[in-house]
């Protein structure tokens, strides 16, 4: 195969950041302790009934790999997805939505597990050794479905999806195989708390460095936007209750998109028209970078590969938009 031939693959796998290689050498790391020493995950595993005074394994848990399948996959993709997040919200929030998303998924599988205990007087709910970066994986995957909702992106070279349908593909998906292994604690938990609670955070917390502004009330980005629309007048009540419990009271303006309130006031970043811009601006700065990733790719050539691996630019997000967004 010629040098040319080649320069796709070798721009897919090129351009990853720093901190996302820290990360995937820390999973790579995790994986090789628990092979050599079987006995440590007892330590850094989430074992539910040994939490207390363990409490270290709500942190650690999540970036234990058991399986050397599921430590490629992940270490694949906290690369890949890293490489597109990380030039977006740069390292340092970056590395915040790992970290939190990651100890929300810890806690919230510890308190699920111990409420099952005490429901069914069960053991088996609490010496488990649940641990892994899926949980991680699927807030990565919200944070996609959030930045780029209309992108496309094709799995296996023959599936083509939108990026706004991939969460809840990857939720569908991961229950269907636990119902077929017959071990949904292992994997279930992490994956329904890792996209739960990062939606969480993007939705009502994050704050934006560029505007200094909190949160993404678009509709577009509404928790009931997870399942399919026959299900959705059902879902919007409970997910209306349960934004009230974790994020504090919504107006009845709110609910119809004009922004979130704690205490009667407005919270920062809560201004649709502002969400919507902060999207646009997101993908702007992808379409940048996919720009500048042609440039070194292609040399001499012309029409080079991008490094992202997606099929093409987020429908109705051209640079033809950017004097509309400009003066909005």
């Amino acid at each position: 195969m010629s040098s040319s031939g080649l320069q796709p693959l070798q721009n897919a796998f090129s351009g990853f950041t720093r901190l996302s290689k820290g990360i995937a050498v820390l999973l790579a790391v995790g994986f090789l302790v628990v092979t050599v020493l079987p006995w440590a995950l007892e330590y850094v595993a989430l074992v539910p009934g040994k939490s207390i005074p363990m409490a270290w394994n709500l942190l650690t848990a999540g970036y234990i790999e058991k399986s050397l399948l599921s430590a490629i996959v992940n270490v694949l993709a906290v690369l890949f997805i890293g490489k597109t997040l990380e030039p977006i919200w740069g390292s340092k929030e970056f590395l915040k939505f790992i970290v939190l998303v990651n100890l929300f998924t810890g806690a919230s599988t510890f308190a699920t597990m111990i409420f099952l205990y005490f429901c069914t007087m069960n053991e088996d709910f609490l010496y488990p050794k649940i641990s892994g970066f899926h949980g991680v994986v699927a807030g990565f995957l919200v944070a996609i479905k959030q930045l780029m909702p209309d992108q496309e992106i094709t799995a296996f070279f023959v599936f083509k999806f939108r990026a706004k349908h991939v969460p809840s593909l990857f939720v569908l998906v991961s229950v269907v195989l636990s119902l077929l292994a017959g071990d949904a604690v292992q994997l279930l938990p992490f994956i329904l708390f890792g996209t739960y609670g990062s939606w969480l955070y993007l939705r009502f917390f994050q704050t934006r460095s560029e505007s200094n502004l909190r949160g993404d009330p678009s509709d577009e980005f509404g928790f009931d936007t997870f399942f399919p629309e026959v299900v959705r007048p059902a879902i919007r009540p409970v997910t209306t209750i349960l934004s009230k419990i974790f994020c504090g009271r919504r107006s009845a303006e709110g609910e119809e998109g004009t922004g979130h309130i704690l205490g009667g006031k407005p919270l920062p970043g809560s201004d649709p028209a502002e969400a919507t811009r902060r999207r646009e601006r997101g993908a702007r700065a992808l379409e940048e970078r996919l720009a500048a990733a042609a440039q070194n790719a292609t040399g001499a050539a012309d029409g080079g590969a991008s490094s992202l691996p997606v099929s093409s630019k987020p429908p109705g997000m051209g640079k033809e938009k950017a004097p509309a967004d400009e003066s909005v």
